[in-house]
């Protein structure tokens, strides 16, 4: 019997013992997870040099905060827009992420999904003063702010230094002299003088936004990229598209079967003298080759009633959704710290909007020039299918897609382009 009873008591307090350090393990596990922030971070740059910058960025932190679990999911331009518009219709936001400034910031803002930044740019102005102020009004809709600009851009002609010197041509002021150059570089045996990729829709609405900012008087293009107010009837819009037209005839017909990327290997590789493209792919370029190259402004037009010395491009930044935790914001300083900036556009080549953190040191020569170029635009000029609705944009893009190939015309596109306005009123 007394062995049965010990039996017994060593069974029980073996079972006691079990209890205790499962229990124990259970508490452990469940405070570990408690005590974990996660933190889902959403950006457009799942290709290099970005992608391993930001996973590097998001290591750093997290070693750093060991509370933080920072998840990363990264899609394409055209695939991030219609992801992102689905996020924040599903109230699905991730709590860090990127966004284009102007007509797309505001159209998510108008969701009530995204976390206004005023109180939080105020109580930290050690941080906040470091960035641009200028760069925050393509995030600012009826006094609050919603997002904080990063990265600074502006679109250009980039054209060949060695070949606009061998044939003696000088950089066009007007957009009639730049068609005699691209007339002079066809006869000189360049068979396609400007190249584009015109598959890439957003390239093509970076052409339009330009041409109808020089040629349309803002007031009407103020009045026409609001869908509440929109027309489209004013003859400028027609106007901009022949001359859109006209350009791509000098395009070639490589231009509607190739990307922007092809385009911009063919301008590097001496191919083609001139291409139109952003500031941002100028360490592209010189990673590429050994080419001396400078860029121009799209030159002014003729009986145009924009301001020719307005330079398109726009901020990009970074959002918070309405219900991001305070890592989140944490996390956001840390993405747009001077230190963080600094390292970006050395790895990147791409200018930021943060104070002390574009210099001789992480930039080229031809860089410093261009975010000199971004500095002292009298204005900026967002692209174009951030401007205005995308049902709009769509309309213009496909349209000149269809230009030039010939299948349709500029005063069919501006009245599929008048019909969607009318809907969208309604």
């Amino acid at each position: 019997m007394k062995r049965l009873m010990s039996i017994l008591v060593i069974a029980v307090l073996m079972l006691s013992l079990v209890a205790c350090s499962s229990s124990a393990s259970n508490g452990e596990k469940t405070s570990s997870n408690k005590d974990v922030v996660e933190i889902n971070f959403f950006h457009r740059w799942p290709n290099e040099p970005r992608k391993s910058f930001y996973d590097q960025k998001v290591k750093e932190y997290m070693k750093a905060h060991p509370n933080v679990k920072i998840n990363v999911d990264s899609v394409l331009n055209d695939s991030y827009k219609e992801k992102i518009r689905v996020l924040v219709s599903n109230d699905n936001l991730p709590d860090v992420f990127s966004s284009w400034s102007d007509s797309f910031a505001q159209n998510l803002v108008s969701s009530g999904r995204i976390m206004p930044l005023n109180d939080i740019l105020a109580e930290d102005k050690e941080w906040s003063d470091k960035i641009i102020e200028s760069q925050f009004s393509g995030f600012t809709f009826d006094g609050k702010t919603y997002g904080v600009p990063f990265t600074v851009d502006g679109k250009a002609f980039f054209y060949n230094k060695d070949i606009f010197k061998k044939n003696n041509i000088e950089i066009p002021k007007t957009y009639d002299e730049f068609i005699a150059v691209l007339d002079k570089l066809q006869k000189a045996g360049y068979e396609t003088p400007l190249v584009e990729g015109l598959t890439n829709a957003w390239a093509i609405s970076h052409y339009m936004g330009t041409i109808f900012q020089r040629v349309i008087d803002p007031a009407v293009t103020a009045k026409d990229y609001n869908e509440k107010t929109a027309e489209f009837t004013d003859a400028g819009y027609v106007k901009g598209l022949e001359i859109f037209k006209e350009l791509t005839k000098y395009m070639g017909d490589v231009s509607t079967a190739i990307d922007h990327e092809a385009a911009r290997n063919m301008f590097a590789s001496g191919e083609a003298p001139i291409v139109y493209m952003q500031f941002a792919e100028i360490k592209m370029v010189e990673d590429q080759s050994k080419m001396d190259f400078g860029f121009f402004d799209f030159p002014e037009i003729e009986g145009g009633k924009g301001d020719p010395s307005e330079l398109t491009g726009a901020p990009e930044g970074w959002m918070l959704s309405k219900n991001a935790p305070k890592e989140a914001v944490d996390f956001l300083k840390f993405l747009t710290s001077e230190e963080t900036a600094y390292e970006f556009t050395k790895v990147d080549g791409q200018l930021n909007a943060i104070k002390g953190a574009v210099d001789e040191g992480n930039t080229s020569p031809a860089i410093m020039e261009a975010y000199q170029i971004v500095l002292n635009a009298s204005k900026t000029t967002p692209w174009f299918d951030n401007a205005v609705n995308i049902k709009l944009a769509d309309i213009f893009m496909r349209g000149g897609q269809s230009l030039a190939n010939g299948q349709e015309t500029p005063k069919g596109i501006m009245k599929e382009v008048q019909t969607e306005a009318k809907r969208l009123k309604k």
